[in-house]
């Protein structure tokens, strides 16, 4: 593949010897290509605006600015590039705020480089991916990560009704319906809207 069809990438990781490891092993990709490295989270943004990355995979934990508030600034100035968190701190709270800026992924640092190139074609393809021992651990953590409309919307999706009856029912577009089911599945860590309904319903969230 050549360069303009492949997927810009833009790593930031404070931990100079892991963030080279991964741009070597990322560049063995054909499709992959690294535009831009950078060491904290004020240069993490100058290389995002300089660069312009398709998707952008932020360390939670830099200097000066975390992961999650590039991600957020990302959102708001480079809205076509999406983000990741890769992180060896993963915790429910910051899963929860993650997502909430926006993050389409959020992965554990011991995840391979190969299954760490296949979940940025994920993001980039335009779906979202949470470690499923990370989104675990933020469910056991006993408050319901979903907010009121998307345990609304799922619970309409456990009767088993579909995205055009749910829609009508709750007077919302049908792309809006899909958003929101699809950001509580992944808070959830589910496959699609019946699994997560159910997992809301075993922890009565619903």
């Amino acid at each position: 593949m050549n360069d303009t069809a492949a997927i810009r990438v833009l790593l930031a990781d404070d931990e100079h010897l892991i963030r080279g490891a991964l741009a070597a092993l990322l560049a063995l990709e054909d499709d992959l290509l690294v535009v831009a490295e950078a060491a904290s989270g004020p240069e993490a943004l100058a290389m995002a605006r300089a660069h312009r990355p398709d998707v952008a995979v932020l360390d939670l934990q830099m200097p000066e600015s975390d992961g999650v508030s590039v991600a957020a600034a990302l959102r708001s100035e480079l809205s076509d590039c999406r983000t990741m968190i890769v992180t060896s701190h993963g915790r429910p709270g910051h899963l929860k705020r993650a997502l909430e800026a926006g993050v389409r992924a959020f992965v554990p640092k011991t995840t391979s480089a190969q299954r760490l190139a296949e979940i940025i074609r994920t993001v980039h393809g335009g779906s979202r991916y949470v470690d499923p021992g990370l989104a675990a651990d933020a469910i056991s953590a006993g408050d319901s990560p979903l907010t009121a409309r998307e345990a609304e919307l799922l619970e309409l999706a456990a009767d088993g009704a579909s995205i055009a009856e749910i829609a009508q029912r709750a007077a919302l577009s049908q792309g809006t319906v899909r958003n929101y089911l699809s950001a509580a599945a992944a808070k959830l860590g589910a496959e699609n809207r019946h699994a997560a309904a159910r997992i809301a319903q075993e922890h009565g969230w619903l």
